[in-house]
């Protein structure tokens, strides 16, 4: 009896212990379950970061070196190649860091520059940490690429590079922790899947207030300016459309079935976008062309990228048909409208078909049109209010951005190459060399 009575405190504390350990266990196990990474959700982000770096080089580089006169291919082309490597090494120093650290509504933080503190067994969500920085980052270097082409053939390179220097860090940089680093326009719950406000409206109005800055090129209105190859064109429309999988479905980050549903939305948004386009264009100018239709490639991936997730197929095929028929319209009547000399037509496309693709976001994420639903106590017309606060808020704080970093590179530089360089060409007066050499 006296035994039992000696041993039955020491059985309680090691049933404690052991309670301990359990708990402890179960704790650690929890947790590994939460930062487990998923291989195949690894390797889906890694293919899918590959196909957005596929978009811009070669994929804008080309469409946009095909729309232009074959004098200046060669300084579009650099400039496309030397913005996206420029924007990959200050992603890495400081971009990262400011959009996904945790600040205020505006900012992060500078807790990671050069990528500091984050190891490579790190893990956000089910892939490497690396991985999503790498993903997030060739989305900023693709939205800086857009940007050249609404004033290609009048500018010069270095001042490219300070504006993009400036912009990345003042717009780009905020605009994406605003939407989606826990800023103020994601907690007011705007829908944004893949960079409707972040990348096309954001690099369209700065396009915008560039081509107005550097004004007309030399025979703008006068004279033809056409492009010099439309099979390069159609190539790299060709190399967005596949690349813009990666954009949109990656945009899930998981290999998930949200992934397959901006998939799909991703392939019929943009089909039914070229239909629309051509048969506008066929019916306005009474033949349609081959430049029409993969243009009209481009808007219905811009049109559809905010909603690519949130939309059903019937929403997206209707999100096309608009964005095709609305890109006909920027390219010629706005811009005629607006007196602009937007020479890759960057606003009349990304910037209609961006405005429009947001808006419409907030229709088609209606559970009753097909869409994945709202959030709790949220209607269609306040979602569609959300959107169009956020939409206003990008235009408003890219235009300011722009206007200063465009002005600061005039006074270290001049934004305007003289006007015998811009008549005899950029690629042999600002980089010595001819892409054709007779």
């Amino acid at each position: 009896m006296y035994k039992k009575l000696i041993f039955l405190p020491l059985l309680l504390l090691a049933g404690s212990a052991l309670a301990d350990d359990v708990a402890v266990i179960n704790d650690m196990a929890t947790e590994t379950a939460i930062n487990v990474v998923d291989k195949a959700d690894n390797g889906f982000m890694m293919i899918c970061t590959a196909l957005v770096l596929f978009m811009s080089v070669p994929g804008i580089a080309l469409f946009y070196g095909g729309l232009i006169r074959s004098k200046n291919v060669l300084s579009m082309l650099a400039q496309i190649l030397v913005t996206f490597s420029l924007i990959a090494v200050l992603w890495v120093v400081y971009g990262y860091s400011l959009a996904f650290g945790e600040g205020n509504g505006f900012f992060g933080n500078f807790h990671h520059i050069l990528l500091t503190g984050i190891s490579v067994n790190d893990v956000s969500g089910t892939i490497y940490t690396l991985v999503w920085i790498a993903f997030q980052g060739s989305f900023a270097c693709i939205t800086c690429c857009l940007i050249p082409g609404a004033f290609a053939e009048r500018i010069r390179f270095s001042a490219v590079m300070i504006f993009m220097l400036i912009w990345f860090t003042f717009s780009y940089i905020p605009m994406a922790h605003m939407v989606w680093g826990g800023g103020i326009l994601g907690d007011e719950g705007a829908l944004d899947f893949a960079g409707g406000t972040v990348v096309h409206i954001n690099a369209a109005v700065a396009g915008l207030v560039g081509a107005y800055l550097l004004k007309t090129r030399i025979g703008f209105n006068r004279e033809p300016l056409k492009p010099f190859n439309l099979p390069i064109v159609y190539l790299g429309a060709a190399i967005l459309y596949i690349g813009w999988f990666g954009f949109n479905a990656g945009s899930s980050t998981h290999a998930d079935q949200i992934a397959a549903l901006a998939f799909i939305n991703t392939f019929v948004a943009t089909a039914s976008a070229v239909l629309a386009w051509t048969i506008a264009e066929w019916f306005l100018r009474g033949k349609p062309s081959c430049l029409g239709a993969a243009s009209g490639v481009i808007s219905g991936l811009v049109g559809i990228t905010p909603a690519a997730g949130f939309v059903g197929v019937g929403g997206a095929l209707v999100i096309g048909l608009i964005c095709g028929a609305a890109g006909v319209w920027g390219v010629s009547s706005l811009k005629r409208m607006l007196k602009v000399d937007d020479t890759c037509d960057v606003f009349g496309v990304h910037g209609v078909c961006g405005i429009i693709g947001c808006l419409l976001t907030g229709v088609f994420t209606s559970e009753s049109l097909g869409g994945v639903g709202y959030s709790e106590g949220v209607t269609m017309l306040k979602q569609v209010s959300i959107q169009a606060m956020s939409i206003v808020t990008c235009v408003v704080w890219t235009t300011i951005v722009a206007f200063i970093a465009y002005k600061i590179a005039d006074i270290c530089v001049g934004l305007r190459v003289p006007e015998e360089q811009e008549r005899e060409g950029l690629d042999i007066n600002s980089h010595g060399e001819s892409a054709f050499n007779s």
